[in-house]
């Protein structure tokens, strides 16, 4: 059986994606992905395409490995299911500390060599917890108009309900990072934080290996979270932290996720510049024009793969865990599904 992202002898174990899709698009032989060693992997293609539904498949089989625990980050809520893979699924909650104390000026809005960023920033280099920054804020020898505009700021990012002792800055077990209806700073900071407790831990030698599986990628790559994520693709291999990024704007991703990525999935892509981006990333591994290669269903996939520098047309497999994204349609009735952990 071929099993993508590993060289020709090696062993340990896999992951079931799916199986290999014939040129006249009949199903071929099983597929699987390595997960016995980190990886660095892109995923991407048009809504509707199966991208989700590829990050889902993956975060099941690797809640069943032993050693390696998937922790995926949900901005849509499409991936409550996987409680019945045995993940849980939190309103996440991460320590202020986490973020460093240079990047809480931009967090909050605020310009870092203005009055009031620079407020926020000594706060945040002297306090520990969101509570004791509005403090320092607030008993500082400053013009009364920065305190009120730092302190203002620091108010947002409480309303955000996402600062608090005992969070989950580095999940020990399969975990889904519920931020459905999170403001764009809320959730950068909670990546953030993640990303950088999951490296820790590993750098330390503590805990499983970890897969860092990000849906809708595009959101985190321009915020706080940009630096925790390119560290995960540069430097995260060597301590045994993988990383997955999954959007449908491959255009948008950075430079280091597109060279760094030793796995990349490409499902249904139209958009030029989508498709310039795939044929300059991988496109020596298909001949001729990649755009041709590029799969039109839903659910199928061009998987680039540099163990074998080889381009894999597959049919990811349906998962087997309830999917939580589908928007309402008209004559279905539409049950809310709980966030709590």
């Amino acid at each position: 059986m071929s099993v993508i992202g590993r060289a020709d002898g090696e062993t340990g174990p896999s992951a079931a994606l799916g199986r290999y899709r014939a040129r006249d698009g009949s199903d071929g032989a099983p597929v699987r992905v390595d997960c016995s060693r980190p990886h660095a992997a892109c995923v991407v293609g048009k809504r509707g395409s199966g991208k989700s539904n590829t990050l889902a498949v993956l975060a099941e089989e690797l809640a069943a490995v032993g050693g390696v625990v998937p922790v995926v980050v949900d901005p849509m809520g499409a991936f409550h299911g996987l409680r019945a893979a045995g993940a849980r699924v939190v309103d996440p909650r991460v320590r202020a500390d986490a973020v460093p104390a240079r990047e809480w000026p931009a967090l909050v809005g605020l310009d870092p060599v203005s009055g009031a960023g620079s407020l926020v920033w000594t706060a945040a280099d002297e306090r520990e917890t969101l509570a004791g920054m509005r403090e320092r804020v607030a008993a500082a020898d400053a013009d009364p108009d920065l305190r009120r505009a730092a302190g203002n700021h620091l108010a947002r990012a409480a309303s955000w309900d996402i600062f608090g002792p005992g969070g989950h800055d580095a999940p020990c077990g399969a975990t889904v990072l519920d931020l459905a209806g999170a403001p764009p700073r809320a959730a950068n900071a909670v990546v953030r934080a993640v990303a950088t407790g999951l490296y820790d831990r590993r750098v330390a030698g503590e805990g499983p290996l970890p897969w860092l599986l990000v849906d809708e990628a595009h959101a985190f790559i321009d915020g706080v979270a940009a630096a925790a994520i390119d560290r995960l693709l540069t430097r995260g291999r060597a301590p045994g932290v993988s990383v997955v990024l999954a959007t449908q704007r491959p255009d948008a991703l950075p430079a280091t996720a597109v060279s760094q990525a030793d796995l990349f999935v490409a499902h249904r892509l139209t958009g030029r510049a989508d498709t310039e981006t795939l044929a300059g990333a991988r496109g020596q591994y298909v001949d001729g024009d990649v755009s041709e290669r590029l799969p039109a269903g839903v659910g199928e996939a061009l998987v680039f793969d540099d163990a074998t520098e080889r381009a894999h047309g597959v049919r990811v497999r349906e998962r087997t865990t309830p999917h939580g994204g589908d928007g309402p349609r008209v004559g279905v009735e539409s049950k809310p599904t709980s966030s709590g952990g």
